[in-house]
Formats: C-alpha cells, structure tokens, sequence
C-alpha cells in the first residue's frame, strides 16, 4: 500500500516537530534524534513524485530518478514542509545536488537550511581520518544548536542510540521473518518505506505490529523453499509490481541487499557517549555500500556470505537507470557469483518504469524457470 508522504509530514508539521530532510541513506538519525528533530530518508519517492517537470529544470535526464524525484520534491511538494536539509558526500550527482537545491528554493521563495558533512572516502587504515572526521561531526552539533535553537546532551545522545538500535534490531526481525518464509518481501519493503518518514516511535509500532502479526506456519507452500530463494541486490527496491512478479513465479526473497534495506539496519554500532567517537565507528565499520566507497573491498565479500547465509540459488541484481557506483560492480559481482555456481539476473528499472514492467515479468519469469531446472 502506497503511503502518503505529504499527508505524514504535514501531520509531524502540526505537531509541532522540526522535520529534516536526509540524503543520502545513511544520516546520523540519533544526533538529530538527540536534539528533537525529525530526520525522514528522502529515499524512493518514486511512488509520490507524478512528474518531474520542477526538476527538469535543473537536471539532465540522464540523471538518476533518485535525484530528479528528491529535487522535484523538494523544489515542489516538499516546500513549507521541511525545516531544512541535510547531506553528505555519496555520488557524483548527490555532491552536486546540495546547490542546485539551494538556489532553486531561494528562487521559488523558500530558502531552507542547508547542512553538510563531508565524509572522507578513504580507508583509515590508509590515511588518518579521525581528527578530520570528529571535527566534521562536531562542527555539525554546533550548526544544529545555533540554526534550530537546541542543545547537544549526552544522555539524550545516548538514548537516541539506544533507541535507533532496537529499531534496526527491529528491522533485521522482520527481514529475518521474511527468510523464514513467514513475511512477503512486499509487505516488508512497504512497511520499511513507512519507516522512513515516520518518527522512531512510529517505527517502533509499525514494525512491532508487522512482526506480531505473523502467525508460526509459512506463508509459502512446499515448493518455494531455499532452492528457489532469490537475494536482492541494488540501491532501491524494485516497485511493487516487480515484486509481485518475483514472490509469483516460484521464487523467494530470501535475503537483500538492498541500499534502502538491508544495508541500511545492518550496522550497530556500540554505544557510546562521545558522536564523534560512535559517528566515525558508524560509517568507517559500515555494512559495504557502494556510496560509502572505502566499503568497496569488503562488497564481494559481504554478498557470498549473504548467499551462503540464506543458501539462496540466485541473485536478481536490480539496477537503477544511470547509477554509475553500482553499475561499475555488477559485472565483476556476477563474474564472482558466476565462478560459484550461482545464477544471477540483472534488471534495469527507469524512471517511468513503474507501470511499464512486462518486459521485467518475462526474464524473471524465464529466470525462475532456470533456477528450478537446476534443482
């Protein structure tokens, strides 16, 4: 079920919470939780963005739809809704976004704060970033305080840790339910992207909820067991239809690897009360994501154990449309999972491909007709 954004954060609006708008995937959701602000992951806004038309005005189309959906929701829907952005160095186009978004709101109007931290893409074992790095996030505790009028504590810091934890503890339940067999991947992804714009206490009763339901029998018959199990792997979800498709031909998600997903609740870090300390362990130690590229020697590494982990028979590498990072891995991914007998299918999904997914049912479907020939 498609949730409605706008509807959600208006909501947090008349509430009276200062709502900021987070990208890339991984923000540092417990600072801004410590200091009484809402983060939302302005991440797969493909099912809320109609058109593109504000957007294409300061974009190539060349450009992926994360961008050109998070510009056009920010220049358009997103404006009065937002108390300011947030930001970190991912991609190639996500460095060059901060200005355009800048400007484009000054124009329309709306001048929202703009708050950035630039994250070193280097192996600490190879350059010392840890000075660099702390003073990044400390200079980011004292922005906060000054633009919105709130106070670093401690105690609070580390009760938003703690908090954030048992919510990806949370998450890694129900991924884990969808493993089992007891959870569709759809129904999971929906309730994730709920997530995403709701605050942790809403996340909390979401999650909880979509784990409580679960009854102990398998929601799936005999014949879609681990044989046939499927890894997802990629920046977004593929949309639902996509999804329907997969969980409909035989096939099982078994596991992701998916940026938004999976990546996203895999690391947790310990507590502690310094964020310079905790923050620099967060993203040093982080799961492998290709928009974190120091992360890039430990990829292939993390996906065989995923495969292993599950003993899923395939991979289903869901690519989006002009994602250079992720685009430069596949091959060498499937040349690995290749050499070890595992069967990989790689699908491309576009900016208008919501709708247009047929050509994507007939390889899935072909793809499960393999899998299960190999059986």
């Amino acid at each position: 079920m498609q949730i409605d954004i706008n509807k959600k954060l208006k909501q947090l609006k008349t509430d009276g919470r200062k709502i900021i708008g987070c990208f890339p995937l991984y923000p540092p959701l417990e600072l801004f939780y410590a200091m009484d602000l809402v983060p939302v992951v302005l991440w797969g806004l493909r099912g809320t963005i109609t058109d593109t038309v504000e957007s294409d005005r300061h974009l190539q189309n060349y450009t992926c739809s994360v961008a050109r959906h998070l510009t056009e929701f920010v220049l358009s829907d997103g404006n009065g809704i937002l108390d300011g952005l947030f930001m970190y160095n991912a991609c190639d186009t996500l460095r060059n976004l901060p200005e355009i978004i800048e400007k484009g709101s000054e124009k329309n109007g709306q001048a929202l704060p703009l708050i950035k931290v630039h994250i070193p893409m280097v192996l600490p074992a190879q350059t010392d970033v840890a000075a660099y790095f702390k003073n990044e996030i400390n200079h980011l505790i004292k922005e906060l305080e000054d633009r919105f009028d709130v106070s670093f504590s401690t105690d609070k810091f580390v009760e938003a840790v703690k908090i954030i934890s048992h919510v990806r503890n949370l998450m890694a339940q129900a991924e884990n339910r969808v493993t089992q067999g007891h959870l569709s991947f759809l129904n999971f992804s929906a309730a994730m992207h709920e997530c995403w714009f709701s605050t942790v206490e809403e996340q909390i009763q979401i999650l909880e909820s979509l784990i409580g339901k679960l009854s102990g029998e398998p929601v799936y018959s005999a014949d879609k067991d681990n044989r046939h199990g499927v890894i997802l792997s990629g920046i977004l979800p593929p949309p639902s239809s996509v999804i329907n498709s997969i969980e409909s031909s035989g096939l099982r998600v078994v596991g992701n690897d998916i940026a938004s997903l999976g990546r996203s609740y895999a690391s947790m870090p310990e507590i502690r009360e310094d964020p310079a300390a905790y923050f620099l362990d967060f993203y040093y130690q982080h799961f492998p994501c290709p928009t974190l590229l120091y992360t890039g020697d430990r990829r292939t590494t993390s996906l065989f154990h995923l495969v292993e982990k599950t003993g899923a028979a395939g991979v289903i590498f869901v690519g989006e449309k002009f994602c250079e990072y992720e685009y430069f891995e596949f091959p060498y991914l499937v040349q690995q999972l290749k050499d070890q007998g595992i069967k990989t299918l790689e699908i491309e999904i576009a900016i208008e491909d919501d709708a247009q997914t047929s050509a994507h049912n007939a390889r899935i479907s072909a793809f499960a007709e393999l899998l299960k020939s190999n059986v």
